[in-house]
């Protein structure tokens, strides 16, 4: 029978710049691999040549997503309906449509009823920080973390579908040690590690001093070329750029594993696997 893996993250380009490694890996080894997404991108910011064809950034930025999709395999996607949130200060934030405006009730609400509906063995989202701080990426994880402990109880959401509990929910966690190599080698490129992303809000120094657990490390080699892909089809957002630069050196050192923790009681030791899947025993 196959096995199917959940992802629920927030944002077009989630599912490509961090975990896509992961997701391509299992839809190559014949995995039914889903892609719940929370808004559609609208805050991001865009470039005029992007727009063009398009009526608006969340339809510019669906196109991407659904294109992403086909390179990493994933055998369909699905948007909760939210609006992109922003980042922290930005106009986008008082939206009443902004996924962080919505109860995280509600919002796990919808996220189950994807859970049981996809009836997922493992179920991947942000780790608690979001993985670089967005709102929207730490509300969805909290709101996927609510989902997931009351997916098995018919009571929660009742409207939602009947109850069903997966094995496990794993937090993608950054690699530190990438994140320290930006820190030391970003300044001797003239670029300020506090100060990253496009629109210099996202400080990289600040994310290596936080630590995680790591329960799992994925060696996402043999996939590589289809996150790079993926990626690329996030052109707005600097998917061509990803393997360029410094921070493509970085990621050619650091990006061929990706790193989980566990959010619940972890009877296994931490994992260092080359091929093998460590979620989903086949």
């Amino acid at each position: 029978m196959t096995k199917t893996l959940l992802a629920v993250l927030a944002h077009p380009d989630d599912e490509s710049f961090g975990l896509g490694g992961t997701l391509a890996l299992y839809a190559s080894k014949g995995y039914d691999v889903y892609y719940v997404c929370a808004t559609r991108g609208e805050a991001g910011t865009v470039d005029d040549i992007h727009m063009k064809g398009f009526k608006d950034t969340a339809e510019m930025r669906t196109d991407e997503l659904m294109r992403a999709a086909k390179e990493l395999g994933l055998k369909e996607v699905f948007f909760l309906g939210y609006r992109d949130s922003g980042m922290p200060g930005m106009d986008a934030n008082q939206h009443p449509d902004a996924q962080i405006n919505a109860p995280l009730d509600e919002v796990a609400g919808r996220v189950v009823k994807y859970i049981r509906e996809l009836k997922p063995e493992v179920v991947l989202t942000f780790d608690p920080i979001g993985g670089y701080k967005h709102p929207d990426h730490i509300h969805i994880h909290k709101a996927t973390v609510l989902a997931f402990e009351n997916a098995g109880n018919a009571s929660f959401h009742p409207e939602a579908g009947a109850a069903f509990k997966p094995q496990a929910l794993y937090f993608q966690v950054f690699p530190k040690g990438l994140l320290r190599a930006a820190v030391f080698l970003m300044p001797l490129f003239g670029k300020d590690p506090t100060k990253f992303g496009r629109n210099g809000d996202i400080n990289i120094k600040e994310l290596a001093e936080v630590v995680f657990p790591i329960h799992v490390r994925l060696n996402v080699r043999s996939a590589v070329d289809a996150k790079r892909r993926a990626s690329e089809c996030h052109a707005s957002q600097g998917g061509m750029q990803m393997r360029r630069g410094i921070m493509g050196f970085i990621t050619k050192v650091f990006g061929e594993r990706e790193d989980y923790k566990t959010a619940g009681n972890f009877s296994g030791r931490f994992c260092v696997l080359k091929m093998r899947i460590p979620f989903l025993k086949a």
